[in-house]
């Protein structure tokens, strides 16, 4: 936990229990390196949610703020370097889901949400390994934007505890959910995914090196996007022990 810092309030008012395992607890934020990034990730496009605030309303932390050196028990560069995510199964979510998370969201380098078209090519590249999950947690998103009313995202990545990784297409902005099984890492073992889009009707998936492609609906197409990429975790129960942990090593986006 930084300097300074107290203990996150909890959605009952008490005090959140923090990752569990967590060693850097009660050190200093470390300093941002040069481009406000750590482990080489550039926060500075980037705002986080956190499992904590009150309900329906997570507490969130701008890039300003993140490039300063933030850091707490959701989220912490850990003693190998690694930006790590913590989600206890336990925690404050957004009104459209059951999930708490400790997730990044992008946003424009002023601050503004992020919201790119789907014309182009547009790709968010990880290199990361989930240290802990009870059942499974989403560990990168294509999330729609401005352009309808839906909350949907377009794609999420999931990590399950059995070491599989399964790639989640949303069949429609109004829900439903296609899964692809795309490899398979043991708990514990780094592993890189690149998730992005191109020419405006198709889903790019690498993992490990692996590429697959899948189409986009045109229901899709009015819409705009943004990235996310963290621990947002598919389970939830009164633990604040059990959770998802995942520790990034490189993050990297690009837009053309």
């Amino acid at each position: 936990m930084a300097t300074g810092k107290s203990a996150s309030p909890s959605p009952s008012g008490g005090t959140a229990t923090g990752d569990p395992d967590r060693t850097a607890t009660g050190s200093a934020a470390p300093k941002a390196a040069a481009g406000g990034g750590r482990s080489g990730i550039d926060l500075s496009i980037w705002q986080l949610q956190e499992p904590v605030g009150s309900s329906g309303s997570p507490t969130t932390i701008g890039p300003s703020q993140l490039q300063g050196g933030y850091e707490d028990d959701y989220f912490y560069t850990d003693t190998d370097g690694a930006l790590t995510f913590w989600s206890p199964e336990k925690g404050v979510t957004t009104p459209n889901s059951k999930y708490p998370r400790s997730e990044l969201r992008e946003v424009e380098p002023g601050g503004g949400s992020a919201n790119w078209s789907l014309e182009g090519t547009h790709r968010m590249s990880a290199t990361l390994r989930v240290v802990s999950v009870t059942s499974n947690v989403c560990v990168g998103q294509i999330h729609l934007g401005e352009g309808g009313g839906s909350t949907k995202p377009l794609l999420e990545l999931y990590y399950r505890a059995s070491g599989d990784i399964v790639l989640g297409t949303e069949n429609s902005p109004e829900g439903g959910q296609t899964l692809h099984d795309v490899g398979h890492v043991p708990v514990g073992e780094k592993w890189s995914y690149t998730i992005g889009v191109s020419g405006g009707d198709t889903i790019d998936l690498t993992v490990n090196g692996n590429t697959t492609h899948y189409p986009i609906a045109d229901s899709f197409k009015s819409y705009k996007q943004y990235f996310k990429a963290g621990a947002y975790n598919q389970s939830a129960s009164d633990s604040s022990t059990q959770g998802a942990k995942v520790a990034f090593y490189s993050l990297d986006v690009s837009h053309s």
